[in-house]
């Protein structure tokens, strides 16, 4: 196939109109608000896991996150959007730079009201080739436990690193997260059943990002999940930080050693206050994947990266 031609086909572009059409009235129904926020930033993700992408002094946002709690502070309520956002290199069987997202958010819900929307919206996206999906819950320590074998709490940064070296077969040099990042993709993922809505909650507290720590069996957790399919990450939620002091103290910290400047602008917004809130995100393009019985991401996508 020449480079022109699109990596889709018409049957897939349609699947995808279907899906937005699903999502929308779902969201209707509900009475969420969409939203639309800008591509181009002042300021990227802090995130050091994400590269992002610069253009014109501004930076292409990664997810729409810090715009639109910038509207939850200024009381727009319950809000969604479906958006491009770009991740640097991020290209391959399961990833393009530049793909679809869908973010909502839920004021005064709790990170298990989320769950159960997010469980709901899946049954009704995936609905067309799969019918009534089994849903299994599990903490990070227990899915660590159950796959990989793994007191995650209780087991040394030496050990984790072992573990981790063994499962990437490379000698790397990473953090303890980032061992544990390994050990998830390498290990927990490909293993989780099958045709199963797998949600991971209570990670690590260093793995926060911009969720609440609470306490949880007497260790900090983090409140956030993510959401598994078929060995495949799909969706990544958090219940909202609302401290703008802590939040700076994360910003700082994972700036550290970058260029990026920090998001004044979302601060300003915590600073007058974010609602207590739910948010998650979740990649369209996965779903359509799935959806399609794809085995490539550029299947869905009008052209991938390599035809762009």
């Amino acid at each position: 196939m020449h480079n022109w031609q699109p990596s889709a086909t018409r049957e897939a572009l349609f699947a995808r109109q279907a899906l937005y059409q699903t999502i929308r009235h779902f969201f209707t129904q509900r009475k969420v608000l969409e939203v639309e926020t800008p591509l181009l930033t002042l300021a990227p993700v802090a995130d050091p896991n994400i590269t992002p992408m610069h253009c014109e002094g501004r930076w292409l946002h990664t997810s729409p996150e810090y715009a639109m709690k910038r509207l939850l502070c200024a009381g727009f309520g319950d809000i969604y959007q479906i958006c491009k956002v770009f991740r640097q290199g991020e290209a391959g069987r399961r990833h393009n730079p530049e793909f679809t997202m869908l973010e909502w958010y839920r004021v005064d819900w709790s990170l298990a009201q989320l769950i159960e929307e997010v469980a709901e919206l899946m049954q009704r996206l995936l609905k067309p080739r799969f019918t009534e999906l089994p849903i299994l819950h599990l903490s990070y320590a227990e899915a660590m436990q159950a796959y990989a074998d793994l007191d995650v709490h209780h087991t040394d940064d030496q050990n984790i690193a072992s573990l981790g070296q063994q499962l990437a077969n490379a000698d790397l040099a990473l953090s303890r997260d980032g061992w544990l990042d390994i050990i998830m993709s390498h290990q927990v993922e490909p293993n989780l059943p099958a045709n199963t809505l797998v949600f991971i909650d209570h990670f690590p507290a260093s793995q926060a990002a911009l969720a609440k720590v609470i306490e949880r069996d007497g260790i900090a957790v983090a409140e956030r999940f993510e959401l598994f399919f078929n060995g495949m990450e799909l969706a990544n939620g958090y219940h909202e930080l609302t401290d703008p002091k802590i939040q700076r103290q994360r910003f700082n910290q994972e700036l550290q050693g970058t260029d990026r400047p920090c998001d004044e602008l979302l601060l300003q917004a915590l600073e007058v206050g974010l609602p207590d809130s739910s948010g998650v995100a979740l990649g369209l393009d996965r779903v359509l994947l799935h959806l399609l019985d794809c085995k490539e991401i550029a299947q869905v996508l009008s052209f991938d990266w390599s035809r762009a």
